[in-house]
């Protein structure tokens, strides 16, 4: 079967999307784009050389294009909408992170997809990349030993236009700064590979964008029920972008990107390297295959696998709220300053868009309003995460 896929919206993201569907063959054909303008749709469409229709009304592209796969690329703050839309118009939907600037709106799209009986996945590229993906088996295995302690870096830089463009650098519209934007990949694989923490207690800060609202720097300690921690440091500011996670387990240290570590101690307490247990981790972890699809074309070949066999999303709608619930705890607990406990409920004030936006620090006044950048090459997390 050939599935007909619908892409909506045409900013820097979307080239990812059409490679991504493009890379499988014809077990999926893009049959449009949508966009604000048509212009920018039809530009898409002949830059990839596609045999597609530009629109700039999403509701007539999915009753028009006869769509069953609907990839949603829009600013976050339009998620919501626009998948539960597709989802009540017989549409499966691959949404791109974050999955909605609020856990509200996440509900009502997980609500969408459990009533249509449709499936919804959200971006989460970093988890089809080989390496990470044999990093969590060798994680899962227990061979490393119990997770005591996880350090998260993701650090980014971004000059001072990169909130130039209208609806970034705003609470209303992007719903956050580097934390839910940027780190928002790196929150996913805490999440994925440690699980949901009890306790958040986090700092956040603009230090360098004058011209945003938003964060550029924020900073999280998470304490977990079996009595591990996390830390995870965001930013901004990072020149080099070096983004790192590290799995302090008992038995040794594994890492994004791979490096592995493991000592045993000697009489006085003192670390000597554990070759043989080096060995045997090196070997579990090369002897994993590695994925048939990477990035996007793994998440796009893993939605149409969940549709035309059954086969578990790699990153389902709940994967999708777990990050945001995350993300939300450190800005409750930074503007709050003091630490939460999960979950946040519906009687929240930071379970809502309009909680949060009321309750977060405004840095500095929103300046630029550029529609799009006349240069827009972009640098995807999975780029350097290899």
């Amino acid at each position: 079967m050939q599935h007909k896929v619908l892409l909506i919206g045409a900013g820097s993201i979307c080239p990812a999307h059409i490679q991504a569907f493009g890379a499988l063959g014809d077990r999926a054909k893009v049959v449009g784009i949508v966009a604000r303008h048509t212009e920018s749709a039809r530009q898409a469409i002949e830059a990839a050389g596609l045999d597609a229709v530009a629109y700039t009304d999403y509701r007539q592209a999915i009753e028009e294009s006869g769509c069953d796969i609907v990839s949603v690329m829009t600013p976050p703050d339009s998620h919501c909408e626009i998948t539960v839309w597709a989802l009540e118009h017989g549409c499966h939907v691959l949404v791109e992170k974050p999955m909605a600037p609020s856990l509200a709106e996440c509900d009502t799209m997980l609500d969408a997809a459990r009533r249509t009986g449709n499936q919804l996945a959200v971006v989460a590229q970093s988890r089809c990349l080989t390496p990470i993906w044999r990093t969590k088996q060798l994680l899962d295995s227990g061979l490393p030993g119990k997770l005591l302690y996880t350090q998260v870096n993701s650090l980014w830089y971004r000059g001072r236009s990169y909130y130039d463009l209208a609806w970034r650098g705003s609470w209303a519209t992007e719903g956050g700064g580097c934390t839910l934007v940027h780190a928002v990949h790196h929150i996913d694989l805490l999440a994925w590979m440690a699980g949901m923490p009890r306790q958040v207690t986090a700092m956040i800060g603009n230090v360098a964008h004058t011209n945003s609202e938003e964060e550029d720097l924020s900073m999280a300690m998470l304490r977990f029920d079996d009595g591990s921690f996390a830390q995870l440091t965001a930013n901004l500011v990072s020149h080099g972008q070096k983004q790192a996670l590290s799995f302090a387990c008992e038995n040794a240290v594994l890492e994004i990107p791979h490096a592995l570590s493991a000592d045993t101690p000697q009489e006085n307490g003192f670390p000597r390297e554990n070759t043989a247990l080096l060995t045997e981790l090196e070997a579990a972890y090369a002897a994993m295959p590695p994925l048939a699809y990477e990035g996007h074309a793994g998440l796009a070949d893993n939605l149409l696998r969940a549709v035309d066999e059954g086969a578990p999303l790699i990153s389902d709608g709940q994967a999708g709220r777990n990050t945001m619930e995350l993300i939300m705890a450190i800005y409750k607990s930074a503007s709050e300053n003091a630490p939460v406990t999960l979950p946040i409920t519906p009687d929240d004030p930071f379970y809502t868009r309009t909680g949060v936006q009321t309750r977060m620090p405004h840095f500095y006044k929103k300046t630029g309003f550029l529609s799009q950048f006349t240069h827009n090459e972009i640098t995807l997390a999975s780029s350097n995460m290899g």
